[in-house]
């Protein structure tokens, strides 16, 4: 088994869902150099995305202005839903990664982006070719990874089948999402540890969403399954509005941290500098 697993620190899915206020530009751009002197691996920190749809993230570009990559390892993450914000995305040389999110659930890409499953597969090679010629990469996350409460058909085999297509079109790092908290550690380590095996060129991940007492389990039956790329958001913060228990919100990367402490692998993070972090969290949310 591994030593070794990649986290990435999610303040934009923490944030994007607040609606009561407007974060300032310049708390964000603070609260983010706060974790980009923690060793995460990569920062998911911000989206191009319509102002309309997620009006908290409408000064992405104003934020990574405001951020100090002098003293970082830290690669960043933006989300992007079409062409346009993978080409707004791709003018900033400091972006590493175009995060495109694609459901396999036809509902829920449609609440999501606003398009059908095969619009989505246009949109997401209209990615991928931005990205190759902007020297980024796409990290593709594959909602409803787990599971499906709007009633599409789901099974392992549609998830297995989706991971082929996408593998063919060119995706290098898959997430698979626990989009509204609904996966059990079963399927998790089922999925990891018989795809993993299957696509040695695709990095897998993990997006899970969870509730104060479920998450040990998904996130042991991910790592147990072979998974080496977590994502978190400091106290679980932010996850998906459209989850029906209020409980159910991000993996918390402090639950991460001290799931690996304890199995002795190593995560990069440096403690002192995630203490910090953490308790700008606070002040911010």
């Amino acid at each position: 088994m591994t030593k070794k697993v990649k986290i990435i620190e999610c303040p934009r899915d923490a944030m994007q869902g607040i609606k009561s206020h407007f974060i300032p530009t310049e708390a964000k751009a603070k609260y983010i150099n706060s974790l980009l002197r923690v060793g995460f691996d990569t920062i998911d920190f911000g989206s191009f995305v319509s102002p309309k749809a997620i009006p908290q993230m409408r000064d992405t570009a104003d934020v990574l202005k405001g951020l100090d990559l002098s003293n970082t390892n830290s690669k960043l993450l933006a989300i992007v839903a079409n062409k346009r914000g993978a080409n707004d995305a791709s003018v900033f040389e400091e972006i590493d990664y175009l995060g495109f999110p694609f459901s396999i659930s036809e509902n829920f890409q449609m609440r999501n982006t606003g398009k059908t499953i095969a619009e989505s597969v246009i949109t997401l090679d209209q990615i991928l070719d931005i990205a190759d010629k902007n020297n980024k990469e796409v990290v593709a996350y594959l909602s409803m990874g787990f599971g499906n409460p709007y009633g599409d058909k789901w099974n392992v085999d549609i998830v297995a089948d989706w991971t082929e297509k996408l593998s063919k079109m060119g995706v290098k790092i898959l997430s698979l999402s626990d989009t509204i908290g609904v996966a059990d550690g079963k399927t998790i380590k089922y999925l990891f540890e018989n795809l993993i095996p299957l696509y040695p060129k695709i990095e897998f991940g993990a997006h899970l969403h969870t509730t104060p007492n479920t998450w040990r389990e998904k996130v042991d039956a991910a790592f147990t399954g072979g998974c080496t790329r977590f994502d978190g958001a400091i106290k679980g913060f932010g996850g998906c509005p459209m989850a029906k228990d209020e409980l159910t919100g991000n993996m918390p990367t402090e639950k991460l941290l001290s799931y690996f402490t304890e199995k002795k692998v190593d995560t990069n993070i440096k403690p002192m500098a995630f203490e910090s972090a953490y308790n700008k969290a606070l002040d911010v949310f």
